[in-house]
C-alpha cells in the first residue's frame, strides 16, 4: 500500500469495517477482461481469516467464471463524504475501504450452504435464528470467497 499512513492494520478495526460495508464488490476473470459484480455479502472471521457468503441464482456468467478460474479479488467500502473546498484539486473524501483476493468457489455442502445464508442474512438484517426450507436453499447457489490477502485503508 502507497500510503501507509492510512493503512489499517488492527483486527478490530478492520472487522468493524467489513460489518459496516453493505456491498461487496467481486471481480473476476473473463479471457483477460474484468467482470465485477457487486454483491449482497455475509462473512466469518477467524482469528483474522475471512471467508465471505455470497448467493445468486442457480446459472450465471458469474457462476461460470467462478467455476472456471476458481480466483477473485474483491473490494468494498463504505463512509464516504465529499470534502469540499474553494479549488478543484483541494477537494477530497473520506472513506474506509477493503481490498483482496482469494479462492472463490461453489458450496456444495448443505449445512455450510445454509450457514452461509444464515451469515447474509446476520450481516444485513443484524438478525441472527432464520429459518430456511430446504427448498429454498436447494434453489439458490451459495458461493464462498476465501481470502488470501487483505488490505484496508481509511482516509478521514
Amino acid at each position: 500500500m502507497r500510503r501507509k499512513d492510512r493503512e489499517i492494520k488492527d483486527p478490530a478495526k478492520i472487522k468493524e469495517i467489513i460489518t459496516a460495508c453493505h456491498c461487496c464488490r467481486i471481480g473476476l476473470c473473463d479471457e483477460g477482461k474484468v467482470y465485477i459484480v457487486p454483491m449482497n455479502f455475509g462473512f466469518i472471521e477467524t482469528d483474522g481469516n475471512y471467508a465471505f457468503y455470497f448467493h445468486s441464482a442457480k446459472e450465471g456468467r458469474k457462476l461460470d467464471l467462478i467455476k472456471k478460474t476458481g480466483y477473485a479479488g474483491f473490494e468494498m467500502d463504505t463512509n464516504y463524504h465529499l470534502k469540499e473546498a474553494d479549488t478543484a484539486c483541494e477537494h477530497t473524501a473520506s472513506f474506509q475501504s477493503v481490498i483482496g483476493s482469494g479462492v472463490i468457489e461453489i458450496v456444495e455442502d448443505y449445512t455450510e450452504k445454509k450457514n452461509g445464508l444464515m451469515e447474509i442474512m446476520k450481516k444485513n438484517t443484524r438478525k441472527a435464528g432464520w429459518e430456511f426450507a430446504e427448498g429454498m436453499v436447494n434453489a439458490v447457489t451459495v458461493f464462498k470467497l476465501t481470502v488470501e490477502e487483505l488490505a484496508c485503508k481509511e482516509h478521514l
